[in-house]
C-alpha cells in the first residue's frame, strides 16, 4: 500500500520515460520507505536489482553481486575479482537484455563501498564509460546511509561530478499521510491518537506498520517500546549505526542537543563537545540535518554564524525521555503514564516539534502560501530588566507581517487565562523592542483542540488547530 509520494513517483516515471540514460539517487533515513517506493513505482520489475550486504568485506560483496548476476540472466557469471570486473559483467548482462528500458536498481549501495575496495572508481567507469553513452539505461541507487550518498554521489568532486540526473530525498510522512496509512491498516484511530502517535514515532512508515489493529494506541506503544522484546525498544542504536559508518560522534552531538530544548549554537556545541575539530563538527551537523534529525534555524535579524541547531526527531526524543534511563520494568508503562506530569511536559514539547515539521500547513491555514516568507526562531536571555523569552516559530512575511506562533497542547480546548494573556503581550512587546521591527506582529495560537472563546482570546489574530495540521 503506497501512500502519498506523488512527487517522488512522478520524478521516477520521468526518469523512466526519458530518451536518455538517467542516473537517480533515492536516499533518506532508515525505515522511511525508499525501497518500497522504488519497487512499487516499477511494479517490482527490474532488468537487474541488487542489495548490498551490511558490514561485509569486499570479497563477500563481490560474491553477493555474482549471485545476483547469476539469478537474473547470467547463470554462468564468473566470480569477479574486483568491482571493475563486476560492473563489466553487469554491462554484458544489460547488453543482452531485450528490455526496451533497462532499469538497474542497486539498493543499500553505501554498504558495497568497503574500505580500499575502489568501488566508486568502478561505478564512475560503469556510468561514464558505458551507461551514459547509451539511451536505454535507468540506474537507480538507494541507501539509508544518507551521508554517504550526499558526500560520495550528490557532492562528488571526481568522475561522478554532476552526473546525477535525479536527486530524490525521501521525507517522513506528514500527519495527513499518516492518517491515510492508519486508515489503510484499519487501525481506527482518531486524530488525537494519530497526533500522539506522531509525537512518538514521527512520520516513519515502518514504525507505523508495526501498530496492530484491535489494540488501543497505548497498548501498541507498550507492546513496541516497553515490552521486554519490544520491536522498537532497541531501534535507537540500530538507527544511527545504519546511517553512519562511525555513529559514536553523531550520538554524542544528538545527546548534547537532546538536553537543551531550544537547541544550541555552534559555539555552545564546541564548548560542550571537545572530542574533535571544528571541521568534523561541521560535517556531523550537516549529516544530521540532511537526515532530518536536527534543524538549523536562525534567530531573526542574526547572521548565519549565530545559527541554532535543534534536535527535532520525535523517535529520538521519545527514546531519551522514556526509554534510555527507564529503570521501571513495567510492560504497561505508557498506559499508566497518561495522567502524569511527565506526560504533560513531554506532550507539550512534542507538539511543538510536530508544529515545526508542519509549518507549510500552518501557512496554508493563514492563507499565506503564495506570500514569500521566511521562518525563524528568536530567543533573548534573561536580564534584570526582563525575564527573557523564547519563540520557536516566527513567520516573517513580505506583506509586512510577522506571525509570532505560540504552540499549546491540551486534551481540551485551550483557555487563555489573564496571566498567560499578559505573558503573550509582554513577549510581543519585548520582541518588537529587541528586534526593532516595524512590521505588524500577529500573535498566532497553534493548539491541539482549539481555543476557548473568552475576553483574552480576542487579542489573538490567528487560530490554527490540530485539524489544520492534517491538511495535505
Amino acid at each position: 500500500m503506497l501512500i502519498g509520494r506523488l512527487e517522488e513517483q512522478e520524478e521516477l516515471r520521468s526518469a523512466y520515460e526519458s530518451e536518455y540514460s538517467e542516473f537517480v539517487a533515492v536516499y533518506g533515513r532508515r525505515r522511511v520507505g525508499k525501497t518500497f517506493l522504488i519497487r512499487e513505482t516499477f511494479d517490482y520489475k527490474f532488468t537487474f536489482s541488487h542489495t548490498g550486504l551490511a558490514k561485509k568485506n569486499t570479497k563477500a560483496q563481490l560474491q553477493n553481486f555474482q549471485s545476483s548476476l547469476r539469478s537474473q540472466g547470467m547463470p554462468k557469471a564468473p566470480q569477479p575479482e574486483n568491482w571493475l570486473q563486476a560492473f563489466n559483467l553487469l554491462a554484458a548482462l544489460l547488453s543482452q537484455s531485450k528490455d526496451q528500458r533497462k532499469i538497474v536498481f542497486i539498493d543499500e549501495m553505501p554498504w558495497m563501498d568497503a574500505p580500499r575496495s575502489s568501488f566508486l572508481t568502478a561505478l564512475e567507469h560503469f556510468w561514464n564509460g558505458w551507461a551514459s553513452a547509451r539511451k536505454d539505461i535507468l540506474l537507480i541507487i538507494c541507501g539509508s546511509s544518507t551521508s554517504w550518498i550526499i558526500n560520495k554521489i550528490v557532492h562528488n568532486h571526481g568522475g561522478l561530478h554532476n552526473r546525477l540526473t535525479y536527486n530524490i530525498q525521501l521525507q517522513p510522512f506528514t500527519l495527513n499521510e499518516c492518517e491515510q496509512y492508519a486508515q489503510g491498516l484499519r487501525l481506527e484511530m482518531n486524530r488525537k491518537q494519530i497526533m500522539e502517535c506522531y509525537m512518538i514515532m514521527g512520520g516513519i512508515p515502518y514504525y507505523w506498520s508495526k501498530l496492530k489493529k484491535g489494540k488501543s494506541l497505548a497498548q501498541n506503544i507498550d507492546r513496541l517500546f516497553f515490552a521486554q522484546n519490544g520491536e522498537l525498544r532497541n531501534e535507537f542504536s540500530q538507527l544511527y549505526a545504519s546511517l553512519f559508518d562511525h555513529p559514536e560522534p553523531y550520538i554524542d552531538i544528538i545527546n548534547l542537543l537532546g538536553k537543551k530544548k531550544t537547541g544550541m549554537t555552534r559555539k555552545e556545541l564546541v564548548e560542550s563537545w571537545k572530542k574533535s575539530s571544528n571541521g568534523k563538527l561541521t560535517s556531523i551537523l550537516k549529516d544530521l540535518e540532511s537526515c532530518g534529525f536536527i534543524r538549523k534555524y536562525h534567530s531573526i535579524g542574526m547572521k548565519n554564524k549565530n545559527a541554532i541547531f535543534q534536535l527535532i526527531d520525535n523517535y529520538t526524543l521519545f527514546y531519551f525521555k522514556f526509554i534510555e534511563d527507564n529503570l521501571i520494568n513495567d510492560e504497561h508503562y505508557w498506559t499508566k503514564s497518561h495522567d502524569t506530569p511527565l506526560f504533560s511536559t513531554w506532550s507539550g514539547l512534542a507538539f511543538e516539534r510536530v508544529c515545526l515539521l508542519h509549518s507549510r500547513q500552518i501557512k496554508e491555514k493563514l492563507g499565506i502560501s503564495g506570500v514569500v516568507s521566511s521562518e525563524y526562531a528568536w530567543r533573548v536571555e534573561k536580564t534584570k530588566e526582563h525575564p527573557g523569552a523564547q519563540i520557536d516559530l516566527l513567520i516573517d512575511r513580505n506583506d509586512d507581517v510577522i506571525n509570532l506562533c505560540e504552540m499549546k497542547y491540551s486534551k481540551t480546548a485551550f483557555s487563555i487565562d489573564d496571566d498567560y494573556a499578559q505573558t503573550l503581550q509582554q513577549r510581543r512587546a519585548l520582541f518588537k523592542t529587541e528586534t526593532k521591527t516595524t512590521k505588524a506582529v500577529h500573535i498566532t495560537m497553534v493548539t491541539s483542540m482549539g481555543l476557548v472563546r473568552n475576553a483574552n482570546s480576542f487579542d489573538i489574530q490567528n487560530d490554527v488547530t490540530e485539524d489544520d495540521l492534517f491538511r495535505f
